[in-house]
């Protein structure tokens, strides 16, 4: 089985076809992308997928435009600007992935108001008016306690790594980390440190707090950082604990090689950068006149001992595990949802 079909293998994803499959009415739509930030390997590879799906639906004439914008800072007054511009601009749909749920939601009422289709994705916001895709990144958090509940079972101690502050996204996998603590008491959280979803970032700042850490017996994390980690935990000349990946391919490559030289044993898991492209085709099929349920939730995209050489082999080096959306799956999606 294929990547995309394990992502699209829950029951509520089960390929319905919605009543007019046709393209109608959008060859002469523009949708744009608001992005927040492209400082790591996910956000190369979302803005990769868009462009590349994007770019083909406006070359078969499905959209006259698929725009990409990226804010220079992740301030959400910078966001809400180039959200503002492209209401100026005429865009018909904008698909975003927001530096906050909530601080953009004026410029989004904003452009509701003009009559304009918001879809919001990852970092999705909380406007009413728009349109949420997202995984349950809770859920994502707690399972990788539970999952070192199922190799640790005596517990032990944790090093968290966040991603960047104040992001949907980073309270939400933090949240479940939390949960599944609680639901597993015999781990305990030691230390937390901000990895922004990058492994440099992340490396510098757990070799920061190691020298004020116990014995670890788990890493927890949120994507970008686990081989960062793994790194400054080498340096440290510390036995390394069971450190769970999010799907990166520096990441994978390190376990694989761990894995080959000591039988190294863990989980990846994270959402798959193209999770944009399935964006850009709900906002594209809202535009045709679809129905679609405000709220819909794909699943993470999760990487086993069984699966890390299948996935490895498929990721292109420096980039993340992924799955791109068509059009069909996003009608599935669309028809799960309802």
């Amino acid at each position: 089985m294929n990547s995309k079909a394990k992502l699209l293998g829950a029951a509520a994803l089960v390929a319905l076809a919605l009543p007019g499959s046709a393209i109608a009415d959008t060859a002469d739509k523009r949708i744009a992308l608001s992005n927040n930030y492209a400082g790591n390997s996910w956000r190369q590879a979302m803005l990769e997928s868009w462009s590349k799906v994007g770019g083909k639906a406006v070359a078969d004439g499905v959209a006259a435009a698929a725009d990409a914008f990226t804010t220079s800072e992740n301030q959400a007054t910078e966001q809400a600007a180039q959200i503002q511009n492209m209401i100026l601009q005429g865009y018909d749909a904008i698909v975003v992935n927001a530096a906050s749920p909530t601080a953009l939601n004026g410029a989004i009422k904003e452009a509701c108001d003009a009559g304009i289709t918001v879809v919001s994705f990852d970092g999705i916001v909380t406007e009413p008016c728009a349109w949420r895709i997202a995984v349950d990144f809770k859920e994502m958090g707690r399972q990788q306690v539970e999952y070192l509940a199922s190799r640790l079972p005596d517990g032990g101690n944790l090093l968290e790594i966040r991603g960047l502050a104040g992001v949907f996204v980073d309270d939400e996998i933090h949240a479940g980390i939390e949960q599944g603590v609680k639901e597993f008491p015999k781990f305990k959280i030691v230390g937390s440190v901000h990895g922004d979803w990058a492994q440099d970032v992340a490396q510098k700042a757990v070799a920061g707090i190691l020298p004020s850490l116990p014995d670890l017996a788990g890493v927890v994390t949120q994507g970008g950082d686990g081989y960062g980690a793994a790194q400054a935990i080498k340096a440290a000349g510390r036995e390394t604990p069971i450190i769970v990946m999010g799907n990166r391919q520096d990441e994978m490559k390190w376990w694989a090689s761990a894995r080959d030289e000591n039988g190294y044993e863990t989980l990846s898991l994270s959402i798959a950068p193209g999770v944009g492209t399935l964006a850009f085709w709900v906002a594209q099929q809202i535009l045709d006149g679809a129905e679609v349920p405000k709220d819909l939730t794909v699943p993470f995209l999760k990487v086993t001992q069984d699966t890390l050489d299948e996935t490895l082999a498929s990721t292109p080096v420096g980039s993340v595990a992924n799955v791109e959306y068509s059009l069909e799956d996003a009608k599935a999606v669309i028809a799960g949802a309802k």
